[in-house]
This record gives C-alpha cells, sequence and structure tokens, in this order.
C-alpha cells in the first residue's frame, strides 16, 4: 500500500432483520464457503450493527454497508445504500422468511 493511495473499504450486501434502536439497524449477512474436510457447501450467517442516520431503512430490506470509523462499542458499519425495498413487515416475519429459505 503506497501513502498516496487509500485504503479500499469492505462492502457487504445483507437484509435488515432489526430496527429497534435510533439510527441503528442490524443486517444479516448472509455467504456460502466450501467445508475443508467434507467439501459441502454451508451457510454461514453473521449479523451486524450498521448506522442508518436518516432512518430510511425498514424491516426486510436490502441494503449494502460499508466499513467506516468506529461508532460505538459495536456499530463499525455504515448503511451505504438501500438495494431493494419491502413492504412493512412485523419483527418475526423476517427471521421466519429467512429460517424458511434454508434447508
Amino acid at each position: 500500500m503506497d501513502a498516496q493511495q487509500p485504503k479500499r473499504k469492505t462492502t457487504k450486501v445483507g437484509v435488515v432483520v432489526g430496527k429497534k434502536m435510533t439510527k441503528t439497524v442490524t443486517v444479516l449477512v448472509s455467504r456460502q464457503v466450501r467445508h475443508p474436510v467434507y467439501k459441502k457447501i454451508v451457510r454461514k450467517r453473521k449479523t451486524f450493527l450498521a448506522h442508518d442516520g436518516s432512518d430510511r431503512c425498514q424491516l426486510g430490506d436490502v441494503v449494502r454497508i460499508v466499513e467506516t470509523r468506529p461508532i460505538s462499542k459495536r456499530k463499525k458499519w455504515r448503511v451505504l445504500e438501500v438495494i431493494g425495498r419491502t413492504t412493512a413487515l412485523r419483527p418475526g416475519e423476517v427471521e421466519a422468511d429467512l429460517e424458511g429459505s434454508q434447508p
């Protein structure tokens, strides 16, 4: 890395599964990896807290988050854009939809 070139920031795409805090959303990011020994595809999921300053995200929205400076103890991501909108869902429906999509 040269001093002239800025470091590229990591971006991830996930689904908003929680919106109980002010200006903060919980984003679930899913990925598929191949098991090193058994060679089977395994789904891994992780949640991130992301800063949503304008409160534009709703439950079930597909969003792109970008790594940023630490905003609080666990919040180190920021919502970059809302990729896909969804109709307003109740909190339990988002998790039920995600659980139902996995075998």
